[in-house]
């Protein structure tokens, strides 16, 4: 019987990863169609902000409510599936608890404290599930959630509460069978919370205890192999994501606009034509329009987006009523950019489909809403950029498609003309102080 059942983990597992490694490069593949950006650089200010945004959350900590209770969902989904290390040996080598003889009380210590973890993730996710449906808290209701969004949100929180009450089930039904000297089932010291709740089974036979115990066994290593798989395709991708991408954050000021090379040398050709290249090359798309015109790390953040909503709540525009959202911003560019990606799949190569992320996903009056104000970007867990990518977009619709309001034209002419955004040519700048000296 454990031969069969070794054999079937062991399919199970490697089908599970095998699905889950082909997702992964298919990401990989994606995010990398963007443009290069080098962000090597001082690579100690990097794992410092991974140490800190990514592992100890610390911009979480600016709302301490909902920080208090994400860090007892993050803690226990990292330090909880610890056991599952302990639940895939054995589930190859057909052994129980393989490290519990090796380990003796301190075993059942981290038992017990992995029980702590799943009891909080448990009250995290409850509180999570009530501030999202019933106190329906403005941030985690706004309209870009409507459909799949908020379903794959509650999805995950239901599923963490099944898989941690699957684990404490579980060791409730293992320590009755402790008890009654079961073949196969280890004896370990009392774990620190279910073995206070053994009297739940009391009255089961071995058989029945064994059977509650195996299905446990089997339904939470199934979850965590179906959670594995479905995190690709969700937000929750940020649980992986989330450290390469404060690893890759922006290191310089915050308004700090970063200039385009190819704009440079446009402005330097017109002044010095001697110095302009006699064979230009394919012309660079001034700004973006699509998705693989934006950068690997647009991309990147993309697919980090946590959907939290707190660029969107942090957004003067938004709070104004205007149509801007940084939050359906990302979670556009990320729809587009699997959808660029279903394509290449579909053909080998990617086919133009007549569709583009500026216009058919991210409307104009979007774009123009923004203030640049850079509170999205302040506001983000981990350092994801909406502004970079609305930047970008609203370049292409200046710069290539002269799409800009009148004001902002009269302006760009004023600053083409007379080197200043006021209709004064330079000779008559300083006339207002010779009225002054009057």
């Amino acid at each position: 019987m454990h031969i069969i059942q070794q054999i079937l983990f062991i399919l199970l597992a490697g089908a599970a990863i095998f699905l889950f490694s082909k997702k992964v490069k298919e990401i990989s593949r994606n995010i990398n169609l963007g443009r290069p950006e080098d962000l090597s650089d001082n690579s100690s200010q990097r794992w410092r902000n991974v140490l800190l945004l990514a592992l100890g959350q610390q911009k979480m900590f600016k709302r301490p409510a909902p920080a208090i209770l994400h860090f007892f969902v993050y803690a226990s989904f990292i330090i909880v599936n610890i056991e599952i290390l302990e639940i895939i040996l054995d589930g190859i080598l057909g052994t129980h608890r393989l490290f519990a003889p090796y380990l003796g009380g301190f075993y059942s210590f981290l038992i017990g404290f992995f029980e702590i973890l799943a009891v909080l993730c448990i009250v995290g996710c409850v509180a999570f599930l009530v501030r999202r449906n019933i106190m329906k808290v403005r941030r985690l209701n706004m309209p870009e959630l409507n459909g799949w969004p908020r379903n794959d949100a509650n999805l995950i929180l239901i599923t963490e509460v099944v898989l941690m009450t699957f684990f404490l089930t579980m060791n409730i039904a293992d320590q009755n069978l402790q008890k009654s000297m079961s073949e196969h089932y280890v004896a370990t010291q009392p774990f620190l919370i279910t073995s206070h709740f053994t009297n739940m089974f009391a009255g089961m036979s071995p058989a029945a205890l064994m059977g509650l115990e195996r299905i446990c066994w089997w339904l939470h290593i199934i979850g965590v192999f179906a959670f594995l798989n479905y995190l690709p395709y969700s937000k929750h991708l940020h649980i992986v994501l989330g450290f390469p991408n404060a690893y890759y954050s922006k290191l310089t000021p915050q308004g700090e606009v970063k200039n385009m090379k190819e704009i440079q040398n446009e402005v330097l050709y017109m002044m010095e034509p001697e110095k302009a290249p006699t064979d230009p090359g394919e012309p660079q798309r001034f700004g973006a329009k699509d998705v693989t015109d934006l950068s690997w790390k647009n991309l990147l953040d993309a697919y980090s987006c946590t959907e939290c909503g707190r660029c969107t709540d942090s957004c003067p525009a938004n709070m104004t009523g205007k149509k801007l959202s940084p939050r359906k911003i990302m979670m556009d560019t990320r729809d587009r950019l699997e959808e660029v990606g279903k394509n290449i799949n579909a053909n080998g190569t990617y086919q133009d489909d007549g569709k583009t992320l500026l216009n058919d996903y991210i409307s104009i009056e979007e774009l123009r809403a923004c203030t640049t104000c850079q509170a999205c970007v302040e506001a983000c867990p981990i350092t994801i950029d909406p502004l970079s990518i609305i930047m970008q977009l609203r370049r292409n619709l200046v710069m290539e498609e002269s799409n800009a309001p009148q004001e902002w034209n009269m302006m760009f002419g004023n600053i083409e003309n007379n080197m200043a955004p006021w209709k004064f040519s330079p000779d008559d700048r300083d006339a207002w102080v010779a009225e002054v000296n009057q």
